[in-house]
């Protein structure tokens, strides 16, 4: 999967901080007139093509200089190649901040610090008393218990600093934050503020009284409360400048205590500083049980005293060092493209900042090392260190009265100590969101490993949103629910000590629980973090339940995903009673095969789709069994996409298992072949060549049984034919299978006498699977239709040295030389390439179980968009292939829907002018083929077709796209996808359900010239459209499939063949568009050439009419006499011509 050309983007989802563009860069223009205005696209191959650089003999051998010696010195020893060194230098520039813009912020923090020291003093009251309060403003906290001791009285704040990374010089756009300390003074505070809020009390109260003097000030466009960094105890305030400039910057003011006011000891992970008679209401118990530590709470008042300290630590770090800065902002973006640096808890900037200045400390990183490998030294140390298990520590002093690592295990996920050892940098981070911070670690390693072309490309380019990186999510909500899962619980200590966020409160345990209940099934669980809200200074602070929805995201293994069993201890273990207890109801006692008797439960699923879904099972029966959320409240996103490859009556599965059994049914029928005895020749290979044999047709094959009253018979050939008075019968195409014969001198070395010999092996072969098996066989001079089981089956005989005849072109002297020719490509293609494509592609499957799902639903997604001319099957399935081969930045997709939502992004922002997508089957190309590959590419590139897919079998031709899609057809196909992935991602994601999944199916018919609506009674796979018909016309069927003496109708679709005559007849003049799964509609497209006037030429009348224009005879399509036509041609079958615009006005 190439990278796209400097200056180019790729377009992600709505709404993501670095919106990509689209690969082909004139698509963009025409994608944003496509819903109103027909594209039509720039029909040169050459333009937007890659071009080198032509330099001339005295610039190409020009001895280099001193400078760029030295560069080419640096890019050897820091970089592992100059294009890597290319791309992060023009990345760090994109993220930067430019000096122009960094003196106008630099002077709005002057006025900003000059004002804040000016607001006045207010006279002090108890901390209970807020009527002091000016209307305008509301406390940005919620006072729960209202009742609290103390007293407050607003003080000019001793010291105004910036801190953070705007100091430091590694802030990174486009959100330019700045971070601004404001001291408040001794006065203003009690010993004893540290207990029961006290202190988040004053806090908010002084934020709130510099709220209103600074939101009258007409300096700042909008003056607003957050929360810092998601914490419902710590709001901020965020004031941003007037008028045009209200989007340069962001100043964030955060209210602290002085320096050393608190005392660490009593801070510490395992005091308490909330008393639960004060938050709960309730008087202590009386036996003397301690009250329950409040770690979040403490720490959350050690880092307000650590601000300035940390700046310090990291000024001093970074100080002078460009490459550690560069490699900051380089690890920020990584986390920014994989949304893991917002809302509490997650990974930020400021803790990637830290983590580089303990890899300093540690010396695993050099002040003389550039961004690229700062970057590879921290993901390398996250990829390897879990400090779940192992914490680290930049403190370096060995005082015995410090805490020891292992006492803020007890308290924390995930461990991280600052300079002084108190503090906790990593207590808000949960296990599961470092678990994803690893995870992506350790693929952004092997990509980088790699050395891949394109590796910074999906390193830190692309985007990776929940829905694209997940297999399932699910969303919990309304998030109110969670408050009765705390009750339920018994999270009542980290109620208090969270001060009520129940969202919080309750994430660790509802994360821990589903990871143990799904086990095996599960790779990675992630959660999204609640965002960072904003709300005016006039309003109350936004409860926890108006943090939107909580989303998890389940990573599965396809090795475990679809079992039914969940084995348990033996019944006479202890641990059976904590089975029973964790499963409830669903826990029984079973007699296995072995004799032993153990609890277990087991899940209803009969079809592939159910036990894909076994998860959705499992997290609703034990969201309501342990935490008290119903299914109501769970909206599981997983198999939604499922109902469009679902069979009109076998609406419980997507259709696997009568692909296995096509399957089998062909591998019975290749033993057949492999014993016939009487053939002249042996047979030496037995080949599918069809995709029910790869596992990629969209709708797959059923044993048929055909109602012989429904059809005519013809006898003397044994089949069943059509009736005219009745709908067209049911659509049956047969499968191919290619039958390799042993190699023989006695096969003639003439063309035309091989087909012949060829003709009388399909006859021999008829006969003798009819005598010896009593199958119906009926043989043509091209293959031989057997019919077994209800499937038919198209046995074609190859001979191996077939193709190399054709080739052979013999000269008037007797000379012969080997051609490539039209006939001997189409026979090497059928007989070699396609067979051993559908063998890789079956042994994909069996690797993969979700391709054969992706690959349909991909299929059916472009054949809906009516753009099957020139997509062939076997490109489209490649196209799939390639998501589970080369997956960067993800991992292979274990559901359909993520690798239905990855082929859209793939689509439509891979650069089909300057790359080729290689799919390497079997991993059979090594990595200097695959560039040697690339290199012939750009050489041949005029020569090669717009859309090239290239395999270990065909590495220069692209045989499966040599016959389309042309230009128009692979714009058209890249703006289709652009536009549904969005709308997708965000109907996925909508925690009410994702309304109409079918939306971004439907084609858009605004586009054509001209309607031909098909009259249902003809269209014999009407069931399969994409809004399949309450009610169709029976196609004569029996009900039971059973033996059949007589050959079905095979591959009969009137819609097909009467698009073939439409594009014969009139293919000069328009474009035709149709749906072969049930469409009922031919969308028409005139071609812009067809209405400039031609000369007159008696020869070329057709579909056209003579005029005078300026004295000469010209002449001009009669397209009211062609709209005639293709009502005649389908008289019957079409029921209305529909013509849409008057483009044709000459």
């Amino acid at each position: 999967m190439g990278p796209a050309p400097a200056g180019v983007q790729h377009r992600g989802a709505a709404g993501e901080s670095e919106v990509m563009e689209l690969a082909l860069e004139d698509t963009c223009k025409e994608g944003k007139k496509e819903s109103s205005k027909k594209c039509t696209l720039a029909g040169s191959p050459v333009d937007g093509l890659l071009q080198p650089v032509k330099l001339s003999q005295a610039e190409l051998y020009k001895e280099p200089t001193n400078e760029e010696l030295n560069r080419l010195r640096e890019t050897e020893s820091l970089f592992h190649s100059s294009l890597l060194r290319l791309q992060v230098e023009e990345l760090l520039k994109e993220v930067r901040l430019p000096e122009k813009k960094k003196a106008r912020i630099d002077a709005f923090l002057r006025e900003v610090h000059q004002r804040v020291l000016k607001v006045p003093s207010t006279p002090k009251t108890e901390l209970t008393d807020q009527t002091w309060l000016p209307a305008g403003v509301r406390v940005p906290l919620h006072q729960v218990p209202y009742t609290v001791k103390g007293s407050f009285c607003f003080l000019p704040p001793a010291q105004v600093t910036v801190v953070g990374s705007y100091l430091l010089g590694t802030c990174v756009r486009p959100d330019i934050n700045v971070d601004m300390a404001v001291t408040m003074p001794r006065e203003i505070l009690q010993d004893k503020d540290g207990l029961n809020q006290r202190y988040f009390r004053k806090r908010a109260l002084y934020l709130a009284h510099l709220a209103h003097h600074l939101g009258q000030d007409p300096l700042f466009g909008s003056v607003h409360f957050s929360y810092t960094n998601g914490c419902h105890l710590k709001p901020s305030l965020l004031l941003r400048p007037h008028g045009k400039n209200e989007r340069l910057v962001t100043v964030r003011l955060h209210p602290c205590p002085p320096p050393d006011f608190f005392r660490p000891c009593r801070l510490l992970p395992s005091k308490n500083n909330v008393r639960s008679a004060w938050y709960r209401g309730q008087s202590p118990p009386g036996d003397g049980s301690p009250e329950p530590p409040t770690p979040h709470y403490n720490t959350w008042v050690l880092q307000d005293m650590t601000l300035e300290s940390h700046v310090q630590l990291l000024s001093t770090v970074l100080g002078s060092a460009s490459g550690l800065k560069d490699g900051v902002a380089l690890l920020k973006v990584w986390l920014r493209q994989r949304e893991l640096d917002k809302g509490l808890g997650g990974f930020s900037g400021f803790l990637v900042s830290m983590l580089v200045a303990f890899l300093v400390s540690t010396r695993k990183i050099h002040t003389t090392m550039s961004g690229y490998q700062v970057l590879r030294s921290g993901l390398q140390f996250l990829a390897t260190t879990d400090l779940t298990v192992n914490g680290i520590s930049l403190c370096l002093s060995s005082d015995p009265s410090l805490p020891a690592l292992a006492d803020f295990h007890q308290a924390f996920s995930v461990v991280f100590l600052d300079s002084s050892g108190y503090l906790n940098l990593c207590a808000d981070v949960t296990a599961s969101t470092y678990h994803q911070v690893q995870h992506e670690a350790r693929l952004s390693m092997a990509l980088l490993d790699s050395r891949a072309d394109d590796g910074f490309q999906f390193l830190l380019m692309t985007p990776k949103p929940m829905i694209r990186a997940f297999d399932h999510v699910l969303h919990l909500h309304p998030l109110s629910r969670l408050q009765a899962a705390c009750h339920r619980l018994k999270l009542w200590p980290e109620l208090q000590d969270l001060g009520g966020d129940y969202v919080s409160a309750a994430l660790g345990s509802l994360t821990t629980l589903l990871e143990q209940g799904l086990g095996s099934r599960l790779h990675l669980l992630a959660h999204t973090r609640p965002p960072v809200l904003e709300w005016d200074i006039s309003q109350d602070p936004p409860k926890h339940r108006d943090s939107g929805t909580l989303t998890l995201g389940l990573l599965l293994r396809p090795e475990g995903l679809t079992s039914v069993l969940e084995l348990g201890p033996e019944a006479n273990q202890p641990e059976a009673a904590e089975f029973r207890q964790f499963w409830g109801s669903r826990s029984e006692l079973r007699r296995f095969q072995d004799g032993a008797i153990r609890e277990a439960v087991v899940w209803e699923a009969a079809s592939m789709a159910q036990k894909r879904l076994i998860p959705h099972q499992v997290v609703t029966h034990l969201l309501a069994l342990h935490a008290d959320i119903p299914d109501t409240c769970v909206h599981y996103v997983g198999g939604l996409l499922d109902a469009l490859i679902q069979s009109p009556k076998e609406t419980s599965s997507t259709g696997e298992e009568a692909l296995a059994a096509a399957v089998r049914c062909y591998d019975d029928l290749s033993r057949l072949l492999w014993g016939l005895e009487g053939l002249p020749l042996t047979v030496s290979a037995v080949q599918g060549a069809h995709p029910v044999l790869r596992y990629t047709e969209v709708f797959p094959p059923t044993p048929v049984r055909p109602a012989y009253s429904f059809h005519e018979h013809s006898r003397e050939r044994a089949s069943l034919l059509p009736r005219p008075d009745k709908p067209c019968p049911a659509y049956v195409e047969p499968m191919t299978v290619v039958c390799h014969l042993e190699g023989s001198g006695q096969w003639p070395q003439d063309a035309e006498a091989i087909r012949r010999v060829r003709a009388a092996f399909q006859l021999r072969l008829a006969e003798l699977l009819t005598q010896q098996h009593g199958l119906q066989c009926r043989a043509t001079a091209m293959h031989t239709d057997v019919l077994k089981d209800g499937f038919v089956f198209r046995i074609r005989v190859a001979y191996q040295r077939e193709p190399q005849i054709l080739r052979e072109m013999r000269s008037p002297e007797g000379m012969i030389s080997l051609r490539d020719t039209p006939a001997s490509l189409r026979l090497e293609r059928d007989t070699r390439q396609l067979p051993l494509l559908t063998s890789a592609l079956h042994g994909l499957q069996q690797q993969h179980p979700a391709f054969s799902g992706v690959a349909r639903l991909a299929k059916r997604w472009v054949r809906a968009q009516l753009l099957d001319e020139g997509l062939t099957d076997e490109s489209l399935d490649l196209v799939v292939a390639a998501l589970f081969l080369h997956p960067e930045p993800f991992t292979p997709p274990s559901s359909p829907q993520v690798g239905f939502l990855r082929f859209l992004l793939l689509i439509s922002t891979f650069d089909w002018k300057n790359n080729p997508l290689i799919v390497n089957l079997n991993s059979e190309l090594t990595v200097e083929e695959q560039v040697e590959i690339r290199s012939g590419f750009l050489a041949t590139r005029t020569q090669l077709p717009v859309m090239v897919i290239l395999t270990p079998q065909d590495r220069k031709n692209s045989v499966w796209t040599q016959d389309g899609p042309s230009p128009q057809i692979l714009q058209q196909l890249v703006v289709l996808a652009a536009e549904a992935l969005p709308v997708l991602e965000k109907q996925l994601m909508d925690p009410r359900g994702p309304g109409d999944i079918r939306t971004v199916f439907r084609p858009p018919l605004d586009m054509y010239d001209v309607l031909i609506r098909l009259s249902p009674r003809h269209i014999p796979r009407h069931r399969q459209a994409v809004d399949s018909p309450a009610a169709s016309f029976c196609r004569g069927l029996l009900s039971k499939p059973g033996p059949s003496s007589l050959m079905p109708v095979l591959g009969y679709d009137p819609p097909q063949l009467y698009l073939a005559q439409l594009r014969e007849a009139f293919g000069d003049l328009a474009l035709f568009f149709y749906d072969q799964h049930g469409g009922d509609v031919i969308g028409v497209l005139w071609k812009p050439t067809s209405f400039q006037p031609q000369p007159f030429k008696a020869s070329n009348t057709k579909g056209h009419m003579v005029v005078s224009q300026g004295g000469e005879l010209v002449m001009v399509p009669n397209v009211e006499a062609i709209l005639e036509d293709f009502a005649i041609l389908g008289e019957g079958l079409v029921q209305s011509v529909e013509a849409r615009s008057e483009r044709w006005t000459v």
